[in-house]
């Protein structure tokens, strides 16, 4: 059983930074893909970001792109999300989730192919 677990959310100005983290047990964590995604109200769950085990890709949506950052550590079963330069339609709640890459055939965007979800962590951006 995989559990995770977000921090870091809360309110900010526009323009501001938060930094996401999501701390995972279980020893998949090291091989498998996280990725973020986040929900508004009243608007379907909506993919964020996701990076591979080992670091060496990194996927973003383009509404986020040049923004925000999704880096790990393996070593402390972590996985981060870097929020820089937030505007108010980034306000939602933000989860992260863990995929086993191996006979995937989903998309890493598509929240379907995800095995395991955090709870998520709020997070508020005023203008």
């Amino acid at each position: 059983q995989v559990q995770l677990v977000e921090s870091g959310g809360g309110l900010v100005q526009a323009g501001g930074s938060l930094r996401l983290s999501c701390v995972a047990s279980g020893r998949t964590f090291k091989t498998w893909t996280m990725g973020w995604f986040r929900q508004a109200p009243g608007k379907e769950r909506e993919f964020v970001a996701a990076i591979n085990w080992s670091s060496t890709n990194t996927y973003y949506d383009a509404s986020v792109k040049g923004r925000f950052t999704v880096s790990r550590d393996n070593a402390k079963n972590t996985v981060y999300l870097q929020m820089n330069s937030l505007k108010p339609e980034d306000t939602a709640v933000y989860y992260c989730a863990s995929r086993n890459p191996i006979g995937n055939s989903r998309s890493y965007s598509a929240a379907g192919g995800y095995n395991y979800w955090g709870q998520g962590t709020q997070v508020t951006v005023s203008s």
